[in-house]
């Protein structure tokens, strides 16, 4: 008998191993474009597009390789609307009653299969380098789970920039070269652009009318959305772009959005690029003499390191991670984080960004709009749900510990040994976001006070009782300790007013 072998729109990669484990002569590929998945939240429209785009392609690439594919296209008249409905209408179709799926990265999408009324084999996703098991045993026992640790673990299991027993270039870590502020040039011109075939196109105009009220501007429209594109597309990185990509990965830049970064952290997410691929080509690099060991190392960093440590961290804490809310935070998320006008330059770019390309770059989040939400107090449930929604890469299972965990330390510092925490004079460093702001960045009080000076020092003095004690935050209450006892008053009481005009809408 035949079995339904459901691929979901993040699993565009033919190894998945629900495809390795099905038969091509019997079993039926089950590819659904649903309203269930693009409206759980309300995901920007290039991220629906570049989905649904890549779901088509790799359903002809399926259908040209000999497998029986049934595809559901959103507007179909007979789609139900959801992931378990279309299963149970391509088995009454079909008479299959078993389906294979490789393990989903959203608890939610795990426990409506687990529970359908049709049979779900849940395969590993064999995708990532560590399985859960692996990350598990390499977590047990551990009273801290610190990434740079885990990581050096992947490096040893994929060999990656090793030489035997020894990391290449004699440290296991070269973060401290890759903080450089930004540059006054960029000899870059940016990610490889494609024009949108007829494919893409149609997904366009879908979008278009289902879409258009989502936050988010749709076109231009670039995107790689196959294979093909996407190995071009780290092609183009590694052989323009990956040599200065250490230096340069922290600065920020009004008028250059991408700097030295790859733009391809969506491709690999939803399976175009293999993870592994992409590190063994950029070890070549090094390799080969033609980047630096802080451009290669930071890079594969970033993938065998942050990206599985996180995936770890998800799936071992559980369903109910996302609704961690460790320091008590509750503001609503302000409508600037939506488009509304802010006075404040950087916020205003960092967002602007998101709106038009989908798309801010690890530090752009981390300290600008994460930064500032973690200094505002606002609730960490609506912080997560915006970068679900905003950002093209943005997969739970991958977004939620970088938000809830790194970004809000609303999970209690299993991620973060301390808060991401910065005054304006972190965001004047590492940007140029600062000249021309209405606010200026080295006033600390009064009239035009830069509001990252007061609220850092107001998040500090609300939380004390919490970080008082920890180690690495030890010179920041002591610095807050020496001032002036009418200054930190001033302090207070101008950010408690920036936080009270946030919060009754007006213009900050």
């Amino acid at each position: 008998m035949s079995r339904l072998v459901l691929v979901l729109g993040d699993q565009l990669s033919e190894g998945l191993s629900a495809l390795r484990a099905a038969d091509k002569d019997r079993d039926i590929v089950v590819i659904a474009e649903v309203m269930e998945e693009t409206t759980y939240v309300t995901h920007h429209p290039k991220k629906i597009a570049l989905v649904l785009a890549a779901m088509r392609q790799f359903a002809k690439r399926l259908t040209q390789a000999g497998w029986d594919v049934r595809y559901s296209q959103l507007d179909d008249t007979q789609n139900a609307g959801s992931i378990v409905g279309e299963l149970l209408r391509r088995s009454e179709e079909t008479g299959a009653s078993d389906v294979l799926v490789t393990e989903p990265g959203e608890w939610r999408l795990i426990n409506k299969l687990k529970h359908a009324p049709i049979k779900v084999y849940i395969l590993p996703d064999e995708r990532f380098i560590a399985s859960h098991q692996m990350f598990e045993t390499w977590a047990e026992g551990r009273k801290q789970l610190r990434m740079e640790y885990f990581y050096r673990e992947m490096r040893r299991k994929t060999g990656l920039l090793m030489e035997g027993d020894k990391p290449a270039g004699e440290k296991w870590n070269f973060d401290h070269d890759n903080r450089k502020p930004a540059p006054d040039d960029v000899a870059f011109d940016g990610p490889l652009r494609f024009e949108p075939d007829e494919t893409v196109q149609e997904v366009l105009s879908l979008v278009a009318a289902r879409f258009g009220e989502h936050f988010g501007t749709l076109t231009p429209f670039w995107f790689a959305t196959t294979r093909e594109q996407s190995l071009e597309a780290l092609d183009h990185f590694i052989s323009k772009a990956l040599a200065k990509f250490g230096d340069y990965q922290d600065a920020m830049l009004s008028q250059n959005r991408f700097l030295y970064h790859a733009i391809i952290s969506a491709y690999i997410n939803i399976g175009l690029l293999d993870p592994l691929e992409v590190c063994e080509r950029v070890a070549e690099a090094y390799d080969n003499g033609d980047v630096p060991i802080n451009a290669a190392e930071g890079f594969i960093r970033q993938i065998i390191g942050w990206r599985e440590y996180m995936r770890g961290i998800y799936f071992l804490e559980g369903p109910e991670y996302t609704g961690r809310n460790a320091l008590g935070h509750k503001r609503d998320l302000p409508a600037l984080f939506w488009g509304a006008k802010t006075d404040m330059r950087c916020l205003s770019k960092a967002v602007e960004q998101t709106q038009q390309e989908a798309y801010a770059h690890h530090i752009q989040r981390l300290m600008i709009t994460g930064n500032f939400a973690l200094l505002a107090g606002i609730d960490p449930a609506r912080v997560h749900e915006w970068y679900l929604a905003v950002y093209m890469d943005a997969f739970e299972w991958v977004e939620a510990p970088n938000t809830v965990g790194m970004s809000q330390f609303a999970d209690g510092g299993i991620i973060a040994s301390k808060p991401y925490v910065s005054s304006g004079a972190y965001i004047n460093r590492m940007s140029d976001y600062c000249k021309g702001c209405a606010y200026k960045v080295s006033q600390k009080t009064g009239e035009g006070a830069c509001p990252f000076n007061l609220l850092y020092w107001h998040f500090l003095d609300r939380h004390r009782d919490r970080f008082k004690d920890n180690a690495r935050m030890g010179n920041m209450y002591r610095t807050w300790d020496r001032m002036d006892g009418d200054k930190r008053e001033t302090v207070l009481s101008e950010a408690q007013g920036f936080l009270d005009r946030l919060e009754a809408g007006e213009t900050v």
